[in-house]
């Protein structure tokens, strides 16, 4: 489920820097949501795959 919102957020991510539209800069503050979540859930030692 992590791996699914990961992906998505990506995606729209760079459809958001392609178009430079106004929901640009909301997406990339879910993406560095999505990082920070991996990021713990690594140092937490959890299975992330």
């Amino acid at each position: 489920m992590l791996w699914t919102i990961a992906i998505v957020l990506i995606v729209l991510w760079a459809v958001g820097l392609i178009t430079a539209t106004t929901m640009g800069g909301f997406v990339h503050i879910l993406l560095v949501i999505a990082i920070v979540v991996v990021l713990i859930r690594i140092i937490q030692g959890r299975r992330v795959i």
